[in-house]
């Protein structure tokens, strides 16, 4: 028997269960009705009043194809759903009791009246508590909205759901897989991941069901993968301290100074002896230290050591040992040409000066004569 309903169970299994399609309620379903009144209340903004008043006789309207009553309380400022001894149709008042909630949320009733079908759910996601700081929070619910609202109209267009964003709630009204996705895409922005990963995957979701021969594959290599990049903005000490590894056992307890004294010997030594030792002590380093003023001062009397312009050594191979003769003959050529031309022109000026001389003295003695 344990078999046979096991394998009933295997047979009954479905691949998708979205796939399948919730059947009508209908009133020949439950002929006899409900037997107790069950009643709905919630309460609404100040400034909700004047549309909730004007909207009003469209919602008793609307209820009133499912056999409920509405009251609107303006004193006390609530909204009321009842059932009567008509109502057929047990869940309806549940679906009647979200649609206030969303009135009362800023959703527009053409909007919120759509959470009477059977395949049409809501969701109301607080996000007030999930950032601690005001700026941030600003910020992120700003970023879920998008540059006049183009983030949260492609949210809407990719779920199939209408999302409002209101203070410190975000109100979402459409099918019930939409809705997962649009809880999702609010999480994940309030935690610091951009709305645009979410929407890319969703984009790339809606393209793969497309084809057959994905259907059964992983989808993890397309979809996209965020990385958290926060790096904290403190000041990093340029001197980092090391943590050593993690030791049960206390650590090895430091000597005294009497624990160092009776290790070295110091500890039985007379005054006599102690003080012979300290004025050793005190010798070793004073000679120390005239030893260092001494090198200090002859350090500016000791000569530079002299750069070795050889031509020779400038031109042997290292890896030989041998002189490189070609080399040595044509460094030693231009430095021939080079002192030929310089003994020309310092012969030259010579002589020019030496005509200079002359001239100067010939003026000389015309002036003298003169």
């Amino acid at each position: 028997m344990a078999d046979e309903k096991q394998q009933n169970f295997v047979e009954d299994l479905v691949d998708n269960a979205w796939s399948i399609r919730i059947p009508a309620f209908k009133p020949e379903d439950n002929i006899q009705g409900l037997i107790e009144e069950s009643c709905f209340a919630t309460v609404f903004p100040k400034y909700r009043e004047k549309y909730l008043k004007e909207v009003w006789p469209l919602v008793r309207q609307c209820l009133a194809e499912y056999f409920l009553k509405a009251e609107l309380n303006l004193i006390e400022g609530s909204m009321t759903v009842k059932t009567t001894r008509k109502t057929w149709d047990p869940y309806i008042i549940i679906k009647a009791r979200d649609m206030i909630k969303l009135m009362a949320r800023s959703v527009p009733f053409e909007q919120s009246k759509r959470v009477l079908q059977d395949e049409i759910g809501c969701d109301i996601i607080k996000i007030g508590s999930l950032v601690r700081k005001k700026e941030k929070f600003i910020k992120r619910r700003q970023r879920l909205i998008g540059p006049n609202g183009a983030t949260l109209k492609s949210v809407e267009l990719l779920t199939d759901c209408y999302v409002l964003v209101q203070g410190n709630t975000v109100a979402a009204l459409g099918p019930y897989k939409g809705l997962q996705h649009v809880r999702d895409i609010v999480l994940d922005t309030m935690n610091n991941v951009h709305p645009i990963y979410n929407v890319k995957a969703l984009m790339i979701k809606r393209e793969l069901l497309k084809d057959t021969q994905l259907s059964h594959e992983d989808w993890s290599r397309f979809l996209p993968k965020f990385k958290n990049k926060n790096v904290s903005k403190r000041q990093q000490p340029k001197l980092k301290k090391c943590k050593n590894d993690y030791s049960p056992f206390p650590p090895q307890q430091l000597e005294s100074k009497i624990d160092k004294k009776l290790a070295s010997g110091e500890y039985f030594l007379n005054k006599e002896q102690e003080y012979q030792r300290k004025q050793h002590e005190r010798i070793v380093k004073q000679a120390e230290t005239v030893q260092k003023q001494k090198e200090k001062r002859q350090s500016g009397f000791i000569p530079p050591a002299e750069k070795n312009f050889s031509l020779v050594r400038t031109y042997v191979d290292t890896e030989e040992g041998k002189l490189n003769i070609k080399a040595f003959k044509s460094k030693s050529s231009s430095v021939i040409k080079l002192n030929n031309n310089t003994i020309l022109r310092l012969r030259e000026v010579n002589k020019f000066l030496a005509l200079v001389c002359i001239l100067r003295e010939n003026f000389n003695r015309q002036g003298v004569i003169d």
